[in-house]
C-alpha cells in the first residue's frame, strides 16, 4: 500500500528515523560489547540471552528503516491499514496495528 509520510507527516517522520538510527547504533555497540570475551564463564547463558535479544532489536530496526525507505513505513503487514502514528511513536519498529497485533498474539 505504501502510506507516504513524507507528505502526511514530515517532521515526525524525520523524527522517527532519527530515533531508530540512533536506536541503532546504541544496539550494535551494545551488541560489540556483550560479544567481546570477559573470560566469565558464569556469564554465558546470560550473555547469550542478551545477545539475541540485541540482535532481535537490531533486525526490527533494520526492518523499520527499510521499510521507510522503500515507502511503506506505517502500513500494518496484516491488513494493509495504516498503523496509527501514535503507535508508531511509542513502538517505531512496529508492523502491525493494534486490532491485527493482538490476533497475531492469539
Amino acid at each position: 500500500m505504501g502510506t507516504d509520510l513524507h507528505r502526511t507527516e514530515p517532521q515526525w517522520l524525520i523524527q522517527a528515523r532519527e530515533t531508530l538510527t540512533g536506536e541503532f547504533a546504541a544496539q550494535t555497540a551494545r551488541l560489540t560489547e556483550l560479544t567481546a570475551d570477559t573470560g566469565d564463564p558464569g556469564e554465558a547463558h546470560t550473555r547469550s540471552a542478551l545477545i539475541a535479544a540485541t540482535r532481535q532489536s537490531l533486525a526490527q530496526i533494520t526492518d523499520a528503516l527499510r521499510r521507510m525507505a522503500d515507502g511503506s513505513y506505517g502500513d500494518c503487514r496484516r491488513c494493509a491499514g495504516r498503523i496509527p502514528p501514535e503507535r508508531l511513536e511509542i513502538l517505531p519498529h512496529a508492523t502491525f496495528c493494534v486490532p491485527c497485533q493482538q490476533r497475531q498474539n492469539g
